[in-house]
């Protein structure tokens, strides 16, 4: 039971965040918001070895820039700089252990088609709405979300393979919602995913091994 003390409670906080906790006030319901992303930082600090090496730093930087995303995503370019940052960390960290084969490798393809058809839809409503000054930034921040996803992938470790692609589901919802269309559920889906998200990549840190053997794979 300790062992699943500290998911448990992050999941309960998760939870407590996106379901019970009121929105206002603003700072009352950020306290909430940043709850379960301390405590998976904590969670992460767990899983890594005493022998580190450079990825278990560089997602573990990666965690702590999204947790400035999550405070200043109220102010969008602050925020998404924040996460840009992560994502840059969290790729800089899945390159130290990428191991290529020809199946991972064809993951770029419906990634690839992904990004250029979630761009051409933000583009296209974001230029309807007169938000042209966002274009360059949401356009770098899907490119290298997918470059993100895509060198997890070839890590073939499958907590941080499934980590980045709900993290690329999750700020897919976020964007749509912001610049496309909105829905009403679209605010939990986001946090749902989200979490789950940064849980598993911090779940990956106990796979990476500090010596040059490569993390467990597919």
């Amino acid at each position: 039971m300790v062992l699943y003390r500290l998911p448990i409670l992050i999941l309960t906080t998760s939870i407590v965040y996106i379901f019970i906790s009121p929105s206002e006030p603003f700072v009352f319901s950020l306290f909430f918001k940043v709850i379960p992303m301390i405590l998976i930082i904590i969670y992460a600090t767990e899983q890594m070895p005493l022998e580190k090496n450079a990825t278990h730093w560089f997602l573990l930087i990666g965690l702590c820039f999204c947790i400035i995303g999550d405070a200043t995503l109220h102010w969008f370019i602050i925020g998404l700089t924040a996460f840009l940052l992560g994502h840059i960390s969290y790729t800089l960290g899945f390159l130290k252990q990428a191991n290529y084969s020809l199946k991972k490798g064809l993951a770029i393809i419906p990634i690839t088609a992904f990004a250029i058809w979630m761009g051409i839809q933000l583009v296209s409503s974001l230029q309807e709405s007169g938000q042209q000054q966002l274009i360059i930034s949401v356009i770098a921040y899907i490119t290298i979300i997918s470059i993100m996803a895509f060198t997890a992938i070839l890590t073939g470790n499958r907590w941080a393979i499934l980590g980045s692609i709900l993290f690329l589901i999750s700020d897919s919802i976020l964007s749509w919602n912001m610049f496309i269309s909105s829905f009403a559920i679209a605010g939990d889906l986001v946090m749902i995913t989200y979490y789950s998200a940064q849980f598993l990549i911090a779940h990956s840190l106990f796979t990476i091994v500090p010596s040059n053997t490569k993390p467990i794979v597919w």
